[in-house]
């Protein structure tokens, strides 16, 4: 992603060192190393300074050759008293285009100090041997190994030493803690390193915290953070270094969450009055009994509707825990309570999600839930249009919605278009997996005066203080509970040994009536190169039916002969339709599921988080260890959702697999919140989030697991912009908010 760590602006220099001077005027730095450079997104002095080692190679101790061990990582400095070069038969190397044949080139180097000598070896090195000619005094930083001729550094890395140099300790590649940056092809680590150490001594920032700040906080200064994160002396200057520099990253995503919160507080929105008594008398209706935490939630988000500014919350909660129906009542409380300026009562909500099969589930739902009132509930997606009050065409259907008939109005994407229009529409309810920005919410609002309330729901659970950061400008509501009755869902890893056990209790569950839908292998699994998203969607769907294709016949044929199993892919019509030939489609595949017309269903992990089916009790994951913890999670959510037994299955390849953290984290617990706290500790935060989804950069997402520097960057963000609102006096930090894309969210 591009770099938008927090720099100096253009206006600040170094000592001598103009930060916003293009690399291309540096030493070393050729026409043909620019590109490269470039691709990192290194493109100014100030981009390479900020562009910061992966880690650190530790070449601390200089070690005698006497003292010498293998599988060590060492530095050895000393004198070449013999070095050679040969060349032995071709051989083949494997390559994209089959085998090519090559010479062998073998450099050996006989090194010694007062203590012996040790060898040196570099393979199709040439020009090394020139370099170091006997006589030449050498630091060596390299790995130890063993063969039948005794130790040897298995191609070091090697600098000389100047001859009024005692075995010099100020060395760039063989001595210290070396650092190891994000390379491309051309542009390796010693190259980098080249480029980097010349500056580091000219560097002299203004720093934008003050004295006082920076003690409070127990920060270095930036100078010194930048120089230490490139060349620390021990690993704590290192990691000082990066606190401070992941400091100031999270305080500028801190500073842009408050500024749009208080954006969005100074725009206009219905206020919708809270009607207790209508609230509580429909969940009395309701044929289960809400958890404590969905009755906090629905308080939180029906005092969000009574102000005249708009909710931007975001409900947060397991899979299972049922979000939709608190959804549900906040839009029941508009539609019936709210009160226009026109004095017509009643204002419109939108339900927005991921896909077709989810949006009909939503109406399935909900026409269920508030069959008992005149709630008229609309669906709009790509293939469908009908309401509660007609069976209509599309066309009729975005009449209904334009004229305020239909108050609760379900869809996809097809919702935001340009001739859809709402007559009132009063909230926004973003369902889990589903991006939607300010370009959409635009779309909705069609330059109307009152904005709509937004209420975003997600199935990843989060903990709150690390919620607080990714979803700064919004408010939080947490479901944990589960509901009444439900039992925990058994998890076993299965190996190929014991898929026939499996497979026989399977047959026993549907025997009983139960269902299965399992999980096929990732459709993307290995796909890479720069394609269009077109492209990517068209692998996608062949990758999705191919996958789904093979372990349908599999299990329909050799497994399952004398069971009903169907299969589900992304390439299948959403609807049957004149159109789509007889072939089965999305819809009705889902519907027969549902009804009990089909035993197993066979799906990938394309198809969607959500979907439920009370009696499907069983799951099976082919490929397990390819998923991680979070999608494991929700694919698991899925099945449980009655008062029955549920059980899921992790088949993996291979036994060695079974030893997964992964898979046994999910044996041991159905906490969706304890089992995100444990993906984001074995996968680090930047893959459990997603840099590019959360728009923090990289330094703040590697931070979000120190919550005590999340804490103080949020209380210094509201310091700064309580002491300077218009940041006046912040000239740098309002520089880099310039700089920054749009808040972004998981939703």
């Amino acid at each position: 992603m591009a770099n938008i760590s927090l720099k100096p602006p253009p206006t600040h220099t170094g000592r001598g060192l103009d930060l916003n001077v293009g690399v291309e005027k540096l030493k070393n730095v050729g026409s043909r190393n620019l590109p490269r450079l470039h691709k990192l997104g290194i493109k100014t002095v100030c981009d390479l300074l900020w562009h910061l080692p992966s880690r650190y190679e530790d070449y601390s101790r200089i070690i005698l050759i006497n003292e010498l061990v293998p599988d060590q990582k060492v530095t050895v400095q000393g004198q070449v008293a013999k070095i050679s070069s040969r060349r032995i038969f071709p051989y083949f190397r494997k390559g994209f285009g089959g085998q090519a044949r090559r010479n062998l080139t073998i450099i050996e180097a006989i090194v010694q100090d007062d203590t012996g000598g040790v060898r040196a070896v570099w393979f199709n090195q040439p020009y090394i041997a020139a370099s170091l000619p006997e006589g030449t005094r050498v630091s060596l930083a390299g790995t130890v190994k063993l063969d039948k001729r005794g130790l040897y550094l298995a191609s070091p890395s090697y600098e000389k030493l100047r001859d009024d140099d005692h075995f010099a300790y100020h060395l760039t590649h063989t001595h210290g803690l070396i650092p190891v940056y994000p390379e491309t092809e051309g542009v390796t680590s010693k190259y980098l390193r080249f480029l980097i150490k010349p500056l580091i001594s000219e560097i002299q920032f203004e720093d934008h915290l003050s004295p006082e700040t920076r003690e409070k906080n127990g920060l270095v200064d930036l100078a010194t953070a930048i120089q230490k994160a490139h060349y620390p002396l021990t690993l704590d200057e290192a990691n000082q270094a990066r606190e401070r520099l992941a400091f100031d990253e999270l305080l500028l995503f801190q500073i842009k969450s408050l500024l749009e919160r208080r954006k969005i507080n100074q725009l206009k929105s219905p206020a919708i009055p809270f009607d207790k008594e209508f609230v509580t008398d429909f969940i009395k209706h309701l044929p289960f009994e809400l958890t404590k935490d969905q009755k906090i939630a629905v308080w939180e988000i029906l005092k969000d509707l009574e102000k005249s500014y708009p909710m931007n919350r975001l409900l947060e909660g397991d899979v299972g825990s049922g979000k939709t129906v608190v959804a549900l009542i906040a839009a029941l409380e508009v539609a019936r309570a709210a009160v226009r300026p026109d004095g017509e009562r009643g204002c419109q909500t939108v339900f927005l999600a991921p896909t077709e099969v989810l949006a009909n589930q939503h109406m399935d739902t909900i026409r269920r839930l508030i069959a008992h009132t005149d709630t008229e509930v609309a669906l709009l997606t790509s293939s469908n249009a009908w309401s509660t009050y007609s069976l209509g065409n599309k066309a009729e259907i975005k009449r209904r919605i334009a004229s305020g008939k239909a108050k609760i109005i379900i869809g996809t994407h097809a919702l935001i278009q340009k001739d859809v229009e709402f007559k009132n529409l009063g909230l926004v309810v973003v369902d889990e997996q589903h991006r939607f920005g300010v370009n959409q919410r635009a779309a909705l609002v069609k330059n109307k005066e009152l904005v709509p309330h937004l209420l975003s729901m997600t199935a990843t659970p989060i903990p709150r203080t690390l919620a607080l950061t990714i979803y700064g400008d919004l408010d939080i509501s947490i479901i944990k509970e589960k509901p009444k009755n439900r039992q925990k869902i058994i998890t076993k890893i299965v190996p190929p040994s014991g898929r026939q056990e499996a497979y026989q209790f399977i047959r026993s569950e549907v025997k009983s009536g139960r269902q299965v839908p399992p999980e096929g292998p990732p459709p993307l699994l290995g796909l890479k190169g720069k394609l269009s998203a077109s492209q990517q969607l068209r692998l996608a769907l062949a990758a999705d039916m191919k996958a789904v294709q093979e372990e349908y016949k599999k299990l329909s044929e050799l497994v399952f002969p004398d069971l009903k199993v169907a299969m589900l892919h992304g390439k299948m019509p959403a609807r049957t339709t004149a159109r789509s030939g007889g072939k089965p489609s999305k819809e009705e595949v889902m519907r027969n599921f549902k009804n009990g017309f089909i035993d197993i269903l066979v799906s990938t992990s394309v198809i969607e988080v959500g979907v439920d089916i009370p009696n499907a009790t069983v799951m099976m994951i082919e490929n397990a260890e390819f998923f991680g913890l979070a999608q494991l999670h929700q694919f698991r959510g899925r099945i449980g959702r009655d008062v029955h037994q549920s059980y899921c299955f992790l088949f993996t390849t291979s036994a060695e697999k079974t030893t997964n953290q992964r898979l046994k984290a999910m044996t041991a617990t159905d906490d969706g919140f304890l089992l995100a706290e444990k993906d984001m500790a074995i996968r680090g935060p930047g893959s459990f989030f997603g840099t590019e989804q959360s728009g923090l950069p990289d330094l703040a997402m590697a931070a979000l697991a120190n919550v005590e520097l999340i804490k103080k960057s949020r209380a210094e963000a509201r310091t700064i912009l309580k002491e300077d609102p218009n940041l006046k006096n912040h000239e740098s930090l309002k520089q880099q908010l310039l700089r920054l894309p749009k808040m972004v969210h998981f939703e």
